[in-house]
């Protein structure tokens, strides 16, 4: 008689105790809510089983968890993430070919997100301090320091139709060329019970985190440019979340930032995750909105179409985060750098713009088009 093996009980529990949290979640108001949620949930489901089965530390690699399909701790729209589990004390390699966007940037972390705590900054820089080849090549070399857990890789967008991807890899000098350990009944169960750890506490890190950071801000407003939350040391960040009626707008106004290379906004859910950024104008980079003759850019974060190029949808979320990001800085931001907000009728929007750009409905849906040509092209799911 052949074996009975229950190795996935632990992950078919997790699915059980996560689903009751996102079915229970305190900031649910309607039944499209609930509906988010439980696609939010796919996307937790598959981020726990890649975290699990597809890393392994003797062979590292970089695996990109975050996407239009596994959206997580308000992802941007804007860039691809990679992320490679470390061992501390281990030497490793990073080669690469640097390609066109507007940020390359690379991170340690020490420990990782969790329902108390954001995980801890190690070591953080961008590929203006790497020695890049004429043909846009690099390599480097980091041995994995005490409390060293993983290497994030951030690769930012300012301009979605034209940029375009680097290649990335990452080894161990010391295991290069030696076969994966073979499977066992004990290394299955460990990988299962650490997708079960990862899909619950993944949930409750998101639930807990915007609140010690966005929602501490009064509503409809975004605080002056910051450091980032666990984030990198050259990037600076606006935070808010937002509150509004169906016949109420959000009119934002933030000088554009010649002193970077990317400043990008966007709107997020409660779920503390990006919205549909392919087929809905949910975010804009400082390449895809207009500005304005007085160096401006003006945002207006509405459900109902103002009919002007720099809207922001909030697709049927009456509440939602906010965030504006600046990277790869050439300079400190103050408080004028940041952005003014004010909450308006939606009737009078264009009251509120001086120089607004109008937008028909069919030059709307060809930028629509192009966003779903460009993230089709850029992102790996």
């Amino acid at each position: 008689m052949t074996e009975h093996w229950d190795l996935t009980q632990p992950l078919r529990e997790a699915i059980e105790e996560a689903e009751q949290l996102i079915f229970n979640a305190p900031f649910i108001k309607t039944e499209q809510d609930r509906l988010e949620g439980y696609d939010y949930l796919s996307g937790r489901i598959r981020m726990a089983m890649q975290m699990a089965f597809d890393y392994d530390l003797d062979h590292p690699l970089f695996v990109n968890p975050t996407h239009q399909f596994a959206r997580q701790g308000l992802d941007n729209p804007d860039a691809i993430y990679l992320n490679a589990f470390l061992r501390e004390g281990v030497e490793y390699v990073v080669r690469g070919r640097r390609g066109t966007t507007a940020d390359l940037s690379f991170q340690v972390m020490g420990g990782s997100y969790s329902a108390d705590s954001a995980a801890t900054n190690l070591m953080a820089f961008d590929d203006r301090e790497l020695d890049v080849a004429p043909d846009g090549t690099f390599e480097f070399g980091y041995t994995a320091e005490p409390g060293a857990k993983t290497m994030i890789v951030r690769e930012v967008f300012d301009d979605w139709d034209t940029e375009e991807r680097g290649t990335l890899t990452i080894e161990r000098r010391d295991t290069l060329g030696r076969p994966a350990a073979p499977l066992t009944r004990d290394r299955l169960a460990k990988k299962y019970d650490v997708a079960a750890r990862s899909l619950v506490g993944s949930i409750q890190t998101w639930f807990a985190f915007p609140q010690f950071f966005q929602y501490k801000e009064p509503v409809n407003t975004l605080t002056a440019p910051q450091s980032t939350p666990g984030g990198l040391a050259s990037q600076r960040s606006s935070i808010g979340h937002y509150q509004l009626d169906d016949d109420q707008a959000l009119v934002i106004t933030v000088p554009r930032c010649e002193d970077c290379a990317y400043q990008g906004m966007q709107v997020g859910s409660d779920w503390y995750a990006s919205t549909d950024y392919e087929t809905h104008q949910t975010s804009l980079t400082k390449a895809q909105a207009v500005t304005d003759p007085d160096g401006r850019m003006r945002f207006v974060v509405s459900e109902r179409n103002p009919g002007i190029a720099n809207w922001l949808e909030t697709t049927g979320h009456r509440t939602g985060a906010l965030m504006l990001r600046w990277q790869r800085l050439e300079r400190d931001l103050s408080a004028e750098d940041g952005p003014a907000v004010e909450v308006v009728p939606f009737a009078d929007v264009r009251q509120h713009l001086p120089h607004h750009s109008p937008i028909s409905t069919e030059e709307y849906a060809a930028r629509i088009a192009a966003r779903q040509r460009s993230v089709a092209r850029r992102m790996i799911s």
